[in-house]
């Protein structure tokens, strides 16, 4: 019965530890076969999981690769335009982007002076543009202010009324 039991617990495996036979296979006990296996299978799924980890990783950097050419791009074009003159940087740089997708540098020269042929507005000494004149502003009341900061004193000497007084104060914070 001690044999049967021993039988019932081995399994044959093809591995290089303690032959039995001549064909090169072996007896394991059930046990270890069952362990062994489940390793293999919990390798094989941190196979696969380290796979779609790696997977992951690749398109992240692919997606990051692509991010840095367009900032790339973005800062080569803000500096063309800087460099150029222009005076709404923002938009000259989103109107050049959508005109320039992919294109080599050379092409980036071209389409800034494209652009400056084509928008000329966005450029400072290329066209003038509308400035405005100054307009008559508020009258100088300086002179006006000092005389009516002089009367107000005077009047408030002479009556000697707190509100006269008062009004003084007012004034003269006022001019400074």
């Amino acid at each position: 019965m001690g044999s049967g039991r021993m039988e019932e617990n081995l399994s044959e495996t093809t591995e290089d530890q303690e032959l039995d036979g001549h064909d090169g296979t072996r007896l394991v006990p059930l046990v270890e076969s069952i362990r062994y296996r489940k390793r293999a299978q919990s390798a094989e799924k941190k196979v696969e999981g380290l796979a779609e980890q790696l997977a992951e990783a690749n398109q992240k950097i692919s997606q990051m690769s692509q991010d840095l050419d367009g900032l790339q791009m973005e800062q080569k074009l803000t500096r063309k335009l800087a460099a150029v003159g222009t005076t709404d940087l923002e938009a000259a740089v989103l109107i050049a982007k959508t005109r320039i997708q992919g294109v080599a540098d050379e092409d980036v020269d071209a389409c800034v002076e494209q652009l400056r042929k084509e928008k000329a507005y966005l450029f400072s000494g290329s066209t003038e543009t509308g400035t405005f004149r100054r307009t008559a502003g508020v009258k100088d009341r300086a002179g006006q202010t000092q005389t009516a900061v002089e009367q107000a004193a005077k009047k408030a000497a002479r009556t000697g009324r707190r509100d006269d007084l008062l009004h003084y104060l007012k004034l003269r914070r006022n001019l400074t």
